[in-house]
């Protein structure tokens, strides 16, 4: 039995999207005639309470695509240091943007209100870069699933309009933080001028990410989109997956929360783990002990069919999933005591 922790992406479909992938109706969506694009894009602009949605084959495309409609080349956009547009998106606010990254040294990946006005503040001159967009990215990857304050991402949007900024969410992870925290897509809809959503993470489907936002920067991204290389024909077969996903796949995002905080309980009482970060969702990040290579640990791990992944840093990171099942979660434990 294969036990894959890298990630939440590495789900597969499971029979009932499989179905509804074979059974969805098609159209050539650069035409905008794919049925089920549009379904899917109308289904989460009205989830959101926003204008319009465009369906993207990934995250990082969509995240990009955003950064390069609210911006020129020469701005600047303020974002934490462990914020996912910098960190993993291969260096695209620079290549497709032409934009530098202002990081702030925020907590597990969130910043507060008052870092960000204190790095806006006084950045008008000739010198420095236009400041344009803020990015925040809900739940945070690299700062183990985190999910922000929702009351202090409403002063940050105070900040961000006073200071004429766009506001980008990457969700790649937001449907974990809403049931987590028990909030609304519509509270979040009413904040940001865009948002992206990924399908192929936590909520399963195998590929796919929306970006939202008004009917104007819509018909902007859709002309980004095609820059980029991102336009679809008959797409609709995976879109298929992404509706059965928000349909289906909402509320079990629980389940994989409490696992991952199960395994965090385990880890906090072994003895070769100096260190677990707090756990809110479903991203558990540790350290092993300095006197235990954190490779060599996942390496002992792999030759027990049990994958994780390093973060560098010395962290590890495990990721529970859709297709983590109850006995794939009490092996690990047991191997994990055992260690």
């Amino acid at each position: 039995m294969e036990i894959n922790l890298i990630s939440d992406t590495v789900t597969k479909p499971t029979k009932g999207m499989l179905q509804a992938m074979m059974n969805a109706e098609v159209g050539d969506d650069v035409f905008k005639a794919d049925p089920t694009v549009n379904k899917l894009q109308n289904k989460l602009a009205d989830m959101f309470g926003i204008e319009d949605a465009l369906f993207f084959p990934s995250g990082t495309m969509a995240n990009q695509t955003a950064i390069k409609l609210h911006t020129q080349p020469g701005d600047r956009l303020f974002c934490d240091k462990y914020a996912h547009v910098y960190n993993y998106e291969g260096g695209g606010a620079a290549f497709n943007a032409g934009v530098t990254c202002r990081l702030i040294d925020g907590d597990r990946g969130m910043f507060t209100a008052e870092q960000l006005a204190y790095e806006v503040a006084g950045r008008s001159d000739i010198h420095v870069p236009y400041s344009r967009l803020v990015c925040i990215e809900n739940t945070t990857n690299k700062g183990g699933g985190a999910c922000w304050d929702f009351e202090e991402l409403k002063k940050i949007q105070k900040v961000s309009k006073e200071n004429n900024l766009a506001f980008h969410l990457d969700g790649a992870r937001l449907f974990n933080a809403l049931v987590e925290k028990g909030e609304t897509p519509k509270q979040y809809g009413a904040l940001f001028d865009t948002i992206s959503i990924c399908l192929s993470k936590g909520l399963g489907a195998p590929i796919g990410s929306v970006l939202l936002g008004s009917k104007e920067n819509i018909a902007k991204a859709l002309r980004i989109r095609k820059l980029l290389g991102g336009a679809m024909r008959q797409v609709g077969y995976l879109a298929a997956a992404g509706i059965y996903a928000l349909d289906n796949h909402v509320e079990r995002l629980a389940e994989d929360h409490k696992k991952a905080k199960e395994i965090g309980e385990v880890l906090e009482q072994s003895s070769f783990v100096k260190k677990v970060e707090p756990i809110e969702t479903n991203i558990v990040i540790f350290y092993v002990n300095d006197n235990l290579d954190p490779m060599d640990f996942i390496k002992s791990m792999e030759e027990k069919n049990i994958w994780m992944i390093s973060m560098g840093e010395g962290k590890v990171r495990i990721v529970t999933h859709l297709d983590y099942t109850n006995e794939m979660h009490e092996r690990l434990l047991t191997e994990l005591k055992n260690f």
